[in-house]
């Protein structure tokens, strides 16, 4: 299902191979939104398990993975397979593969001096990160909010979430990548609440 607007990098980054490719799956292929997306969800857990030994490898297929979750969308878009499922799974799949990198990264930072820390940052960031994605679906659903601009419409999107497991990945700062992600995550669904109450008609 094509997504009402892009992270800034999907803007900068993502579409920039998403596009063309979708164009040319429509033209050339019978491929679906679907099937993509399915892709892309193998991505993610490939990418997981390459963490374990290789996270070089580990973070470009995240970001890979990204990039083939925007193909998704831009071909529903040019075919006019939109559907609401097809977004549900998306989403669903989506989480799957994130607790799939996340779990990897986590368990390659492992250490036999500090493993209780570790884990703490790895649940952390997987949580921060599962709830960026829950706020912004709850916050449209119940208060018709959607995060467009600031910390809390940019700073923890999935695309720049992705991004950051790559960089960390390529330069095998692994446990310093999940602890940016455990803070970050964290501080924007913080934000969220904060700004969303800040401008409530008063209710809890």
């Amino acid at each position: 299902m094509p997504r009402e607007w892009d992270g800034i990098i999907s803007q900068l980054i993502n579409r920039r191979f998403s596009r063309p490719a979708a164009r040319f799956l429509a033209e050339f292929t019978r491929a679906t939104p679907n099937q993509v997306t399915i892709i892309s969800f193998l991505s993610g857990l490939i990418s997981g398990l390459c963490f374990l030994y290789h996270p070089l490898i580990g973070g470009l297929l995240a970001e890979i993975s990204s990039i083939i979750d925007g193909i998704d969308g831009d071909l529903a878009h040019l075919t006019g397979q939109t559907s609401s499922f097809g977004g549900f799974m998306d989403s669903v799949l989506d989480r799957y593969a994130d607790a799939a990198i996340l779990a990897g990264m986590t368990y390659y930072a492992f250490t036999e001096q500090n493993v209780a820390l570790i884990t703490l940052v790895g649940i952390a960031a997987m949580v921060g990160s599962f709830l960026v994605s829950y706020t912004r679906i709850r916050a449209r659903s119940d208060l018709g909010v959607v995060f467009r601009s600031g910390i809390s419409g940019y700073a923890a999107n999935r695309d720049v979430r992705l991004f950051i497991v790559m960089i960390g990945g390529i330069l095998n700062q692994v446990f310093a990548c999940l602890l940016f992600l455990a803070v970050l995550t964290n501080v924007v669904v913080a934000t969220r609440m904060w700004n969303l109450h800040s401008n409530s008609d008063g209710e809890p």
